[in-house]
């Protein structure tokens, strides 16, 4: 049942992640952004090149105007007056008053301007004679203009050649990015969900000696230094299983041997403390063994009253108040089931009720549950700055610890394991919350 459900859960988990992989798949990220770019280039050249028609036009045009003004400009200096144009569509005109009703008021806002627009779709090149105040060559070039006519076919042009542009690039995009990452896209698959020990030996030589190839060399690198973790992991766990559960079991023994030879003194508290401690080691062995090993524990949940496991925790980690003025309030909240495992629970409240009671010298320990929240708050000293931000990484402890500073260590990885948020605040003592959902 167990496997089943850890298959399950890592089927998933491989599902998911190779949802993700697609979602931002590199070829295609490579192809939309051959795309865009191609789209951007395609844009901008086509606007340099629009506007280039028009500058190219505009100059012939005023090649045209510049040379007619020093035509007529040289004709005047030589009889002492103004001759006609050579051509029809240019026109001498010897006041701004007397210029065409359609650029004259443009003119007088603009007089540096050059270039009109009028009316009927007639189109105006204005130039001042240099050497002649008052008098101006204009010339209306409707008929020559070759590309403003043709605009709206230029445009769509330009917009039919970019989309094919743009068709084209996704094509050589899609091939270039398939290319491209079909090594990575293979090293990907071939790593994606697969446990450390089932990847096969020396996959990085299939791989092209490039960044993917060597991607690949400190993948393997990294994969058999894990596989040799855990394989060292797993056999550190199943000696320590049978050595710590072996005396375990001997106590256990001792103290059933003991209260069958001495049934009158079943109320002796100190077989009562050890046989308590024996139950909850033996709980304890068990659930950092199934940390160690991150096994998934799905079958052993069931629906647990928490207020029994906070009632005993508070006897098996009572001779930490020695008699200190501690008041132990537990709320009437507390009587209500939780989905858990009752080993992982147990090992769960020792921790904060005994890290409760060690820091706390005298005033009130309170636990309650809010919305499958547990609470458990102290009126000690709180947290020390100095440790606040490392407070559940192993060996952090404070000064007045008499312990190894594994508790909140041991909160957090069963908090990791089983999916519940922790968080803890420390201003006048200290308040740790976990939620349970």
């Amino acid at each position: 049942m167990k496997n089943n459900n850890s298959n399950n859960h890592n089927q998933a988990h491989t599902d998911k992640q190779t949802q993700a992989i697609k979602f931002h798949s590199l070829s295609r990220k490579i192809i939309s952004q051959f795309c865009l770019f191609t789209l951007l280039v395609s844009t901008v050249w086509g606007m340099l090149c629009f506007i280039l028609m028009y500058n190219i036009e505009d100059e012939f045009i005023e090649r045209e105007v510049r040379q007619e003004a020093l035509y007529l400009q040289q004709n005047f200096d030589q009889n002492k007056q103004w001759s006609a144009s050579r051509v029809s569509y240019m026109k001498l005109y010897f006041s701004k008053n007397t210029l065409p009703d359609d650029i004259k008021q443009q003119y007088i806002i603009e007089p540096r301007r050059k270039e009109f627009s009028g009316n009927n779709g007639r189109h105006y090149h204005l130039l001042a004679l240099p050497k002649s105040e008052n008098i101006y060559l204009v010339a209306e070039v409707s008929e020559m203009l070759l590309v403003r006519p043709i605009t709206e076919g230029i445009l769509k042009f330009m917009l039919t050649s970019g989309l094919i542009l743009v068709l084209l690039a996704f094509v050589i995009a899609w091939q270039l990015g398939r290319k491209t990452a079909m090594p990575l896209k293979q090293l990907a698959d071939l790593v994606n969900g697969v446990a450390p020990e089932n990847i096969p030996d020396k996959f990085a030589k299939q791989f092209p000696n490039n960044e993917i190839g060597v991607l690949a060399q400190t993948l393997e690198s990294a994969m058999t230094r894990i596989n040799q973790s855990l394989l060292r992991e797993k056999c550190f766990t199943r000696d320590v299983s049978h050595e710590l559960r072996t005396p375990v079991a001997i106590i256990k023994n001792a103290v059933e041997v003991y209260r069958n030879q001495h049934s009158t003194d079943e109320d002796n508290p100190v077989i009562n403390r050890i046989s308590q401690a024996s139950t909850q080691m033996e709980q304890t062995v068990t659930t950092l063994l199934t940390l160690a090993r991150e096994e998934h524990t799905e079958a052993d949940k069931r629906n647990i009253k928490i207020l029994p496991l906070i009632e005993q925790s508070i006897i098996d980690q009572n001779h930490l108040i020695n008699n200190k003025p501690i008041q132990v309030e537990v709320n009437d909240n507390c009587n209500v089931e939780v989905y858990a495992q009752s080993g992982m629970l147990t090992v769960l409240l020792d921790n904060l009720i005994g890290n409760a009671f060690q820091y706390t010298q005298a005033g009130k320990v309170t636990i309650e549950m809010q919305n499958k929240t547990l609470i458990v708050t102290d009126t000690g000293p709180g947290i020390e700055p100095s440790i606040s931000d490392k407070i559940t990484e192993p060996a952090v402890k404070g000064d007045q610890s008499t312990g190894y500073g594994f508790g909140l260590s041991i909160v957090k990885r069963l908090c990791e394991h089983q999916g519940w948020l922790l968080t803890f605040s420390s201003e006048q003592g200290t308040k740790i919350s976990i939620s349970l959902k």
